[in-house]
């Protein structure tokens, strides 16, 4: 792993998560699988959903990732790796507690998912990311629901066979959405 994102994420170093933006693309892009290992282990402890410093530190370099994987065009190296972050935001609290504010799995989830999701007309992303979108649907998260909704219409586009495995899944989450709405509206 680079050394910044070693110190960043080893120590969990907010003071220099910033200075990974100083860092050509290419210069990062060997450690970004590492990288993503370790942010999944960080997300994953037991004192993550209240740990303020750890959400800002993965929150950035979540950013810096991306931005490099989407520079680099480097999301079938590094995929996996997203997809089993991404992955992990499900055995966590999605649906948010207070007035629309989102958990920090879920800003994950969201931060991933359009990095991933975007890439719908790569049909080996889309053969890993379309089960964990699916699942998604049944968290309750109405932000996350909605946007998984609109991404998983493109990947319909180019990868309809992806997704008639999952036809049972994507038709009750719409028919949920649309009793949420029938109730609200009643």
């Amino acid at each position: 792993m680079h050394h910044l994102f070693g110190l960043v994420l080893g120590q969990k170093d907010l003071s220099r998560a910033g200075d990974l933006f100083s860092l050509d693309d290419a210069e990062i892009e060997g450690s970004l699988s590492e990288a993503l290992e370790q942010i999944r282990i960080i997300s994953s402890s037991s004192d993550y959903q209240t740990n303020d410093n750890d959400q800002a530190v993965v929150e950035i370099c979540i950013t810096r990732i991306t931005t490099a994987i989407r520079e680099t065009e480097s999301i079938e190296k590094h995929g996996k790796a997203l997809v089993a972050l991404w992955e992990s935001c499900l055995e966590h609290k999605l649906k948010p507690s207070g007035k629309d504010e989102d958990t920090p799995h879920a800003k994950i989830a969201s931060d991933i998912m359009s990095c991933i999701l975007q890439n719908y007309n790569r049909p080996p992303i889309m053969a890993l990311a379309v089960p964990v979108a699916v699942r998604f649907l049944q968290r309750g998260n109405k932000e996350l629901c909605r946007n998984m909704s609109s991404y998983l219409s493109l990947a319909a586009i180019s990868n309809v066979d992806l997704l008639v495995d999952h036809t049972d899944a994507i038709v009750k989450s719409v028919l949920q959405g649309v009793k949420r709405v029938h109730s609200i509206s009643n």
